[in-house]
């Protein structure tokens, strides 16, 4: 906490401006776009913080910073969803749990979780199947796999049962499902039916799970000062 608490200030800066302007979906601008993309674009800073070197020789730590980039990205296309830049967010979004998923591994397998993860997803899909129609039906499944694939790796990673697991392992397992809990909150609105307070339950799980995606990739940081003490 004393180490990372500070780096992520500016990131709790600015979730808090985002919530406090609360400025409307209904009127698209670049300056929107800047007040919801500025949480993730501290997160780039928190993980640069670290050194570039740092990045560079710790693949999960670079991907996940990869993925940040990206959801960026389908940040600012989904401020312009109603203006036929939804697919493009979603594309941008799938791109980010690609590399979130690289990041966090194929070990352990723990196809347990894999099976839990994949009933979960084809529940979801199954549910959300008849308000589908077009491309979007296609594009929807592969994107719940993509989600709920990267659900599995960082479940996966956790290993309570085995006392094997850090606090970044657990981080970003929490993460992965809030992330989750936020893509199925706008699934819902989107396509089924409106969810009350839908935007500050999707923001608001949204910013907690890329923080805590975040703060999983100092894990090699963590083992390698740790073999340095040592």
């Amino acid at each position: 906490v004393k180490s990372e608490g500070p780096k992520l200030v500016p990131f709790f800066k600015a979730t808090c401006v985002y919530f406090v302007l609360w400025l409307p979906t209904s009127s698209p601008s670049w300056f929107s776009a800047l007040i919801k993309c500025l949480p993730i674009f501290c997160l780039w800073v928190f993980l640069l913080a670290h050194g570039i070197n740092f990045l560079v020789s710790h693949r999960s730590a670079s991907r996940i910073l990869a993925g940040l980039i990206f959801s960026a990205v389908g940040d600012a296309f989904l401020i312009w969803q109603e203006q036929g830049y939804f697919i493009h967010g979603l594309l941008m979004f799938a791109i980010t749990h690609i590399l979130y998923s690289s990041a966090f591994g194929m070990k352990p397998l723990d196809l347990k979780a894999g099976l839990l993860m994949g009933l979960v997803s084809s529940s979801c899909y199954a549910f959300l199947y008849s308000y589908l129609s077009g491309p979007l039906t296609y594009l929807v499944a592969v994107y719940i796999a993509l989600i709920g694939f990267m659900g599995w790796r960082a479940v996966a990673g956790v290993q309570l049962c085995n006392d094997l697991w850090t606090w970044t392992k657990l981080s970003a397992c929490i993460g992965a499902m809030l992330f989750m809990v936020s893509d199925l909150t706008i699934a819902l609105n989107e396509f089924c039916f409106p969810v009350p307070y839908s935007r500050f339950i999707i923001m608001a799980t949204y910013y907690a799970a890329q923080m805590l995606i975040a703060l999983s990739a100092v894990e090699s940081r963590d083992e390698e000062d740790f073999r340095k003490r040592s």
